[in-house]
């Protein structure tokens, strides 16, 4: 299923299935279009669904004066701006190269806007935009993008119930199809701080929306992935770099192909334990089911033609004749044949 149809078709509440997995390369490329090719191949052989990465110019971004809201041990520059104009190298033609190689690997491109320019150019490359917690703010943002007409991942990091509502309204008026990410917005996100649970919340409150979890905990397991699928996650989203042991905001909170590739696993596992909802007795029980439950049988030598009264009868294992359940149809009723001690109760045998 593609990104466009899985936004557009939510499941029903309580339904729980594989999920549309994100590779977030953000600009962990660097500003190497090599090491951006390589996290497209390696997002592929993890088993990714998608690789998104992050379109901006930093003039437009951020003011020069934009303090640092990161892990300052693990990214040391204390200016949004300065950080950011590290790495806003990659522009249309960059991204025009990526396009066609996640179309080699068969892999989705994505990548979020975050001016009107990128915007307009990544309309060409994508069948989805992404809109990040930081502008879930920005109405005339919004309103451009909605113009594209096409569906919209709405990331909902740091807000209160009412700015995704405003938000939701501004992306109805146009009438857009779209899904909302549930996000912590620290870097790294402490499990404590994680609230999976807002997950199901947002199901609830919005249950004809698809809902996903974008994920910024040290990867380690990435249990918290396998949680939010478990509490209805549809799309997830966790970062994505080629080394973690990179200095830098993005890399050491993000997964690597490893952990791509052991979580995927891990989640095939999960989901097949899952099974079915409806409860029913499954082939594989059947051994089980004939031979672990009892059957009626008689205490003593019970002589043909005699009446079988319920202190003639007891039950044991295994189920291959009258159930216990039919007792009540089995008392009052004469034998046509002898049936010995302990045998097995049959339905011949009576009349």
């Amino acid at each position: 299923m593609s990104i466009e149809e899985r936004i557009c078709n939510p499941r029903k509440l309580g339904e729980i299935s594989w999920p549309y997995l994100i590779a977030e390369a953000g600009v962990n490329h660097e500003g190497s279009l090599d090491t951006a090719y390589r996290l497209v191949d390696e997002a592929k052989e993890g088993g990714a669904d998608a690789i998104k990465f992050q379109t901006y110019r930093a003039k437009s971004l951020a003011s020069k004066h934009s303090p640092a809201y990161w892990d300052p041990t693990q990214e040391p520059t204390t200016s949004q701006y300065h950080l950011f104009s590290k790495y806003d190298k990659f522009w249309l033609k960059e991204f025009e190269s990526l396009k066609i190689r996640c179309d080699e690997n068969d892999l989705e491109f994505l990548s979020t806007p975050f001016d009107i320019e990128s915007a307009k150019f990544l309309n060409d490359l994508m069948p989805v935009y992404k809109v990040s917690s930081s502008d879930i703010t920005n109405k005339p943002f919004i309103e451009a993008i909605c113009n594209y007409g096409k569906p919209i991942l709405l990331s909902t990091g740091a807000s209160f119930l009412e700015e995704i509502d405003r938000a939701i309204g501004w992306i109805e008026t146009a009438n857009i199809p779209l899904a909302l990410m549930h996000c912590v917005l620290n870097y790294p996100t402490e499990n404590k701080n994680a609230n999976l649970k807002m997950i199901k919340g947002l199901k609830e409150r919005y249950e004809h929306r698809t809902i996903g979890y974008s994920d910024h905990t040290i990867p380690e397991e990435m249990r918290n992935l396998e949680t939010a699928t478990l509490l209805g996650a549809e799309i997830l989203e966790k970062h994505f770099t080629h080394n973690k042991s990179l200095p830098g905001n993005d890399h050491y909170h993000a997964m690597d192909v490893n952990d791509l590739k052991n979580f995927v696993s891990r989640l095939s596992t999960l989901i097949e334990s899952l099974g079915q909802s409806k409860k029913v007795s499954l082939s594989s029980e059947e051994s089980a089911r004939l031979n672990a439950r009892r059957s009626l049988v008689a205490l003593r030598e019970i002589r043909k033609g005699e009446e079988i009264n319920v202190v003639d009868l007891t039950y044991k294992r295994p189920g291959t004749g009258i159930s216990p359940a039919d007792i009540d149809d089995v008392v009052g009723k004469t034998t046509t044949r002898t049936v010995g001690e302990d045998e097995i109760v049959q339905w011949e045998m009576l009349k």
